[in-house]
């Protein structure tokens, strides 16, 4: 097909990466496999026999269907669907943003939908097929009824204070009664994982602010109206304006945990959205 389509022994046998005497050897085989010479060969150019012209009409479209056979395998390589997430605003903007970008980057065709909620209500939504795959923090308890989950990163809460507004290097909890602190509201893991700590250390924890978002925190927090606790994934770049404080007493760790419903065998987006978290996957 190569010679007889460029007429050139030299220009096929650069299009098959191969010398030309391999090119010409092929074709000697060919012709003598078939009983008949496929082309006439002149000084400075070839053409096609009566019997090379016949083959070359049948070769044509069985080159084509195998070309189309390989554009539509490689079309069913390349992912194209939707990918909905449900994640909180915090998971979101500082962890799951470079998973996306990477992924978006690789899979354009996808369409990427993020919905932001407590982690709580994003296992709602997975439990009522509205979501693929969510990412929470723990502890939250709906969790272990999710059909599959993975914990995908650990972190701890942490103090953090502008030093402008409070000269602090360190808490102690023989202070902890005399200082205002900006939490999230009461309904959230974090919140909740908070309460608990200082419960075990028969401490109450009374917030001076709670708010709905951890931005939110943070943003009042630089300002000075009290003491920040926000999960130390937020402060992978520097933030140069506060000093996250030392604790003489033990904060444990919690995990993000990715989770997903029963369908994840039969999604094929899901599935290789889960290589970036699950190394066995």
């Amino acid at each position: 097909y190569q010679v007889a389509s460029t007429m050139s022994f030299s220009e096929a046998s650069r299009q098959l990466y191969i010398s030309q005497s391999a090119v010409s050897q092929s074709i000697k085989s060919l012709e003598q496999k078939l009983g008949h010479q496929l082309f006439v060969r002149r000084t400075k150019k070839i053409s096609l026999t009566p019997e090379g012209e016949t083959l070359y009409r049948h070769i044509i479209p069985a080159i084509h269907m195998i070309e189309t056979a390989e554009a539509q395998i490689t079309e069913n390589n390349t992912l194209n669907g939707q990918l909905r997430i449900a994640a909180s605003d915090t998971i979101c903007r500082y962890f799951l943003v470079p998973f996306l970008n990477r992924f978006h980057t690789e899979y354009p065709n996808v369409h990427i939908k993020v919905v932001n909620l407590t982690s709580s209500m994003c296992v709602d939504l997975l439990k009522q097929n509205q979501v693929d795959v969510i990412i929470a923090n723990t502890p939250t308890e709906q969790l272990k009824k999710c059909a599959y989950t993975y914990t995908v990163y650990e972190f701890r809460d942490v103090f953090v204070a502008n030093p402008r507004y409070f000269n602090l290097t360190g808490l102690s909890l023989d202070i902890i009664d005399q200082l205002p602190f900006i939490t999230l509201e009461r309904n959230t893991a974090s919140s909740r994982s908070l309460h608990n700590i200082f419960r075990k250390y028969g401490k109450q924890l009374i917030p001076e602010i709670e708010l709905s978002s951890n931005d939110l925190v943070l943003d009042l927090t630089k300002i000075g109206l009290g003491i920040g606790i926000l999960p130390d994934y937020m402060f992978k770049n520097k933030e140069v304006n506060l000093r996250i404080l030392n604790t003489d007493f033990d904060i444990p760790k919690r995990q993000l945990v990715l989770a997903t419903n029963d369908t994840q065998e039969s999604n094929p987006i899901l599935q290789e959205f889960l290589t970036y978290f699950i190394s066995e996957k």
